[in-house]
């Protein structure tokens, strides 16, 4: 349930994207920019089984914990009160699941640069699963894998494995597979009235 803290003793093992929901590689990178990848719409279809990043290190404060619980209305203490949450079963603060998943489009766009892309739709999760907590004051990265890509009317779906983690630990935070829709200029034409046609009405669900 939203706002409850997550359970890190049953989460089953497995696999998402690609990528192990009960360990990955060394999360302790150098503080670096990030390489970013590339490519013209067209070749959207070679990226499967490519991985991008680790992105750049994001800082979890307080701060971001009390605007998300503003923004979302969740403000169960073990998210917004320090002073509880220290005799809690964490010891401090940890982040909203759906906190850190909602860094994914941002960190992502930091990852890969697709030219000829006019308009890019979050078209929903297939899988999402948080698998350890992250606290206060921990940074967190971003690795992704294309594990599809799927021809649409007037562009390319991908199917992106995101993998979460807090830095110093192997266990990641957050596992996901998430739907991007990107689409060419054709999706992006302007109506008579000046106001750009994103998609079909058929694939305007988001």
């Amino acid at each position: 349930m939203p706002g409850e803290p997550p359970d890190v003793g049953t989460s089953p093992p497995g696999m998402l994207g690609g990528v192990n929901e009960t360990s990955t590689e060394s999360s302790t990178v150098a503080n670096i920019a990030p390489e970013i990848v590339s490519l013209d719409i067209e070749q959207l279809p070679s990226l499967v089984g490519r991985r991008l990043g680790p992105s750049r290190a994001v800082t979890i404060t307080q701060d971001r914990l009390d605007t998300f619980a503003d923004a979302t209305g969740d403000h169960q203490w073990i998210h917004t009160d320090p002073e509880r949450a220290a005799t809690g079963p964490f010891k401090r603060t940890i982040a909203h699941g759906y906190l850190t998943l909602s860094m994914a489009s941002g960190l992502l766009f930091e990852l890969l640069e697709v030219r000829g892309a006019t308009q890019v739709v979050n078209y929903g999760a297939d899988r999402v699963r948080f698998p350890a907590p992250l606290p206060v004051d921990e940074r967190v990265r971003l690795i992704a894998e294309c594990v599809a890509v799927q021809d649409v009317p007037g562009g390319h779906q991908l199917v992106m494995g995101l993998t979460f983690t807090r830095e110093g630990h192997d266990k990641p935070v957050c596992v996901a597979e998430i739907l991007f829709r990107y689409y060419g200029a054709a999706q992006a034409r302007l109506s008579a009235a000046g106001a750009p046609v994103a998609v079909p009405a058929a694939d305007a669900q988001v």
